[in-house]
């Protein structure tokens, strides 16, 4: 619909005049001079044919017309107090959070549900970003693209590394351990997994999400810690994606080193096992990575003690 309006300013001017039925206390309120408002108050009048003052003697009162128009100009501008205040709220409670495809994937889909029942306000929208795990270059990229791009919108972000992000707000959130995991049908299977030593009989599955390649859960690591000899550590399929591996594991395609933390709804469901109770310390931890200009936003803070307290109630970090 085309609305046909004189300027909206005239609005403002003659709500002003009405309230205080003084073009000089309304000039005040509007920081212009009496001889701006009275030619607001004109060009309305000229634009409706029609008196909305009565001007004599120092004094001025409203018409017949001025106050017929006044209640209506009220509501309006009242709206558009609303709207504005409406949409000034929505964007201060925005939250853009991204994450490592595996974090997003196997924790956080599973949790946010609870984040928004606890705060119905806060819109927020993720990312699930293969960038956020340390590689070569990791700096020069955060220098290239900040994690906060925009002013209005608050910015989270969980990075998978060292901690080491010079010119953000850090904090270490977890440190992972990676286990052996299977799918149950190969624990009796034709080649049965009981005992560290069948290990020699199964297709190890290799995760090389990370970039960094001496960062990477290593089978040599891990049979070096189960002091397990004379098994191919090279061999088997590898993947490009930890949520690659958790589908190859399970579908019973082999065992896997994955991060214990991401599969313990599957092992409480009984969809994957833990044979062995050895784990291999990860190289990297997961933290919270923050512009220092989003730091001190509200809903912010809101979301990072959010998943602070969730993340140690789970994992007692």
């Amino acid at each position: 619909m085309a609305y046909r309006l004189p300027p909206l300013s005239t609005f403002r001017t003659f709500e002003a005049a009405a309230r205080h039925l003084s073009f000089k206390q309304a000039a005040a309120e509007l920081n212009v001079t009496p001889s701006a408002v009275s030619q607001q108050i004109k060009k309305l009048e000229s634009y409706l044919a029609v008196e909305l003052f009565a001007r004599s003697c120092n004094t001025l009162q409203l018409t017949e017309h001025g106050v017929s128009m006044i209640r209506n100009v009220r509501e309006g501008l009242e709206c558009f107090v609303a709207g504005v205040e409406s949409t000034q709220r929505i964007r201060s409670r925005s939250l853009n959070f991204s994450a490592p495809p595996s974090f997003a994937t196997r924790w956080l889909v599973h949790h946010v549900s609870e984040f928004s029942a606890e705060h119905p306000d806060i819109a927020i929208r993720i990312n699930s970003n293969p960038d956020h795990i340390d590689g070569p270059g990791t700096l020069a990229k955060m220098a290239g693209r900040p994690v906060d791009p925009r002013a209005d919108v608050g910015e989270v972000a969980i990075r998978f590394g060292t901690g080491e992000y010079p010119g953000y707000w850090v904090e270490r959130l977890l440190t992972p351990e990676y286990v052996v995991v299977c799918s149950p049908s190969l624990i009796d299977s034709e080649r049965p997994l009981h005992a560290l030593r069948d290990l020699r009989h199964q297709v190890l599955i290799h995760d090389e999400m990370i970039p960094a390649v001496d960062k990477r859960p290593s089978w040599h690591a891990w049979l070096k810690l189960a002091k397990l000899r004379g098994v191919d550590a090279e061999s088997g399929p590898r993947y490009s994606n930890s949520v690659l591996v958790h589908e190859a594991v399970l579908e019973g395609q082999g065992v896997a080193l994955v991060i214990k933390q991401h599969i313990e709804s599957d092992v409480a469901a009984g969809r994957l096992v833990i044979p062995f109770p050895i784990s291999l310390p990860s190289a990297y931890s997961y933290y919270m990575v923050i512009a220092e200009k989003d730091v001190g936003k509200a809903v912010v803070q809101t979301f990072r003690q959010w998943i602070k307290q969730e993340v140690t109630a789970q994992h007692n970090v």
